[in-house]
């Protein structure tokens, strides 16, 4: 499968792709990939400029491999701006869900970072955050972002 790699303030980030689409984000450095598509550079450069501060909204042709509800989770990930959160009930009450489906749903988010499950909060604290580093990573990103307002 083809995958490009990059080193980030979050740790090594590597996009995977298959049938001209996005369809995870990984910490991790795999070997160097011969493979590296147009789309992979296009990702790359996307992370690097959205670490940069120069981009706000990822542009890059996603595919959500999971249930019919994981892909709702997602979209509704999606759908919040940079440097604002929500929380797992907020997007519960939006899906008509539970909040710990919500919560499971995020916590399997293939693709962190540029759907942003880090934007999505408990009622009373961070919540969990399945990517390297755990929540001090999901800090950083909301750091990142502008948005660590809201954590005080």
């Amino acid at each position: 499968m083809p995958h490009a790699s990059i080193d980030s303030p979050v740790g090594p980030l590597c996009l995977h792709e298959e049938d001209g689409a996005i369809i995870r984000l990984s910490w991790q450095h795999p070997e160097a990939s011969a493979d590296e598509t147009r789309l992979l550079r296009e990702g790359v450069a996307q992370l690097r400029a959205y670490f940069a501060h120069e981009l706000r909204d990822f542009d890059l042709p996603l595919v959500v491999r999971g249930s019919a509800f994981q892909q709702k989770v997602c979209a509704a990930m999606s759908a919040i701006p940079l440097g604002e959160t929500r929380t797992y009930g907020d997007l519960a009450r939006e899906l008509g869900a539970a909040a710990q489906p919500v919560g499971n749903a995020c916590g399997a988010n293939p693709i962190p970072v540029i759907i942003p499950c880090h934007r999505v909060l408990g009622a009373n604290g961070l919540g969990g955050f399945s990517g390297s580093g755990g929540v001090e990573t999901k800090v950083a990103l909301l750091r990142h972002e502008g948005a660590a307002g809201l954590l005080i």
